[in-house]
C-alpha cells in the first residue's frame, strides 16, 4: 500500500512538472501576479470585467482589481459607493505587473492546482510512512523532509511571482522539482523489498550512471538560463520566435556544446551496458530520451519553436533525470545484493 502511495505521489510531481513547462511555453508565469490566490480569488477570474471597478459593488478583503495599469487590494471588505475612494485601496507592491489573459491566468491557475494535489500526496505519504518507523526510520524521516521540501517549493513559486520570473529563481524553482523527485525515488527504492535482481554491478557502469546524472543536471540548468535569454528577448520583440535566436548569447552555445557530451556519455552507457551484458534496461529508454530532447532542441532553434516543443523539451529532460537516478539505485542494489551472495 505504501508503494502504492509514493507512485501516485511521484506521478502527481511529474504532472506538476509537465504544467509548469506548460506555463513556461505559453508565457503565462505571471497570469496570476499574486500569490496563493489569484487576483484576489480562490477561483480566478474569467472576464475582463471582474477586475474593473465597479459604483455600488460588494467587494472582499484581499480582492484585486486593475486601476491605471496598477493592482489594487482592497485593505477591507465593503460596498463600493459612486465614486472612487482610494481610502478603501492599496497599490500592490511587490512588482509593477497588471496585465489580464484569461488563458495565462487558467494555464497558472491549473500549474498551481496540481502544485496543490501533489503537495497533499506528499503529506499523506509522510503520515503513511509512520508505519515504517520500526522497520526502516529512514523511509519516515525522508518523507517528512519531502513534506518540507515542498513547502519550500510551494515558498520559491511565490518568490518567483513576487520577482517578476527572475531567472536565478526559476532555475532554483526547477532543480528543487528534481530533487523532490530524486528523494520520491530513493523512498520508492527503500521501500521496495527486492529479494533478487538479473541485473549485473560493476563499479565503471556505476560511476557512468552517476556521471550522467550529473551531467543531465547541469544541462537542465544550462538550459533555463537559454529561456531566461529568450524570455528576455519576448519581452524586448514580442512572440517574434524567428528572432528569439537569432543573437544568441554565450549561454546558449554552452548548453548546445554540452549536449554532445550528453550524448556521447548515454551512447557509451548503451554500449557497455549491452558489452558485459549488464541487463539495464532502463539504459534504452535512456538513449531514446536523449534523442527526443536532441530532436526538439534542433526544432527549437532550426524551425523557431513549434508547438509543444518547449514544454516537451522540459519535461523529458525530467523524466530522463529520474530514469538516471533511478538507474544508480538499481546498480546499487544489485552490488547489495551480490554482497549479500558472496558472504
Amino acid at each position: 500500500m505504501f508503494r502504492k502511495i509514493v507512485k501516485t505521489t511521484l506521478v502527481l510531481v511529474y504532472l506538476v512538472i509537465i504544467a509548469g513547462a506548460t506555463v513556461r511555453m505559453t508565457g503565462s508565469g505571471m497570469g496570476c501576479p499574486d500569490w496563493p490566490k489569484c487576483f484576489g480569488y480562490y477561483i480566478p477570474p474569467t472576464q475582463q470585467s471582474q477586475l474593473e471597478w465597479h459604483p455600488e459593488h460588494q467587494y472582499k478583503k484581499g480582492q484585486v482589481i486593475i486601476l491605471n495599469e496598477t493592482l489594487q487590494v482592497a485593505n477591507s471588505s465593503f460596498t463600493s459607493t459612486k465614486t472612487f475612494n482610494k481610502n478603501n485601496w492599496s497599490t500592490y507592491t511587490k512588482h509593477d505587473y497588471a496585465i489580464f489573459n484569461p488563458t495565462h491566468t487558467w494555464v497558472e491557475y491549473i500549474n498551481r492546482l496540481f502544485g496543490a494535489l501533489a503537495g497533499i500526496a506528499v503529506f499523506i505519504m509522510a503520515i503513511a510512512s509512520f508505519r515504517k518507523w520500526k522497520t526502516n526510520k529512514k523511509i519516515t524521516l525522508l518523507s517528512w523532509l519531502n513534506v518540507f521540501l515542498m513547502g519550500f517549493q510551494a515558498w520559491l513559486g511565490a518568490t518567483v511571482v513576487y520577482s517578476h520570473l527572475a531567472p536565478l529563481r526559476i532555475t532554483i524553482h526547477m532543480v528543487v522539482a528534481l530533487v523532490i523527485v530524486a528523494l520520491i525515488l530513493y523512498i520508492l527504492h527503500l521501500a521496495s523489498k527486492t529479494k533478487k535482481t538479473t541485473h549485473r554491478y560493476n563499479k565503471q557502469l556505476r560511476q557512468l550512471f552517476i556521471w550522467a546524472t550529473v551531467i543531465t543536471l547541469i544541462q537542465v540548468v544550462l538550459g533555463t538560463e537559454v529561456r531566461a535569454f529568450i524570455d528576455f528577448k519576448v519581452k524586448e520583440i514580442g512572440y517574434q520566435k524567428e528572432h528569439w535566436l537569432a543573437n544568441p548569447d554565450f549561454w546558449f552555445y554552452i548548453h548546445r556544446s554540452f549536449s554532445i557530451l550528453v550524448v556521447a556519455v548515454s551512447l557509451y552507457i548503451w554500449y557497455f551496458n549491452k558489452k558485459i551484458k549488464a541487463n539495464y534496461k532502463l539504459v534504452n529508454w535512456v538513449v531514446l530520451l536523449v534523442f527526443i530532447e536532441v530532436i526538439t532542441g534542433l526544432a527549437m532553434y532550426y524551425f523557431h519553436f513549434p508547438f509543444s516543443t518547449q514544454a516537451i523539451h522540459l519535461v523529458v529532460a525530467s523524466v530522463l533525470f529520474g530514469l538516471q537516478y533511478y538507474l544508480i539505485l538499481q546498480i546499487k542494489n544489485a552490488k547489495n545484493l551480490s554482497a549479500k551472495t558472496i558472504q
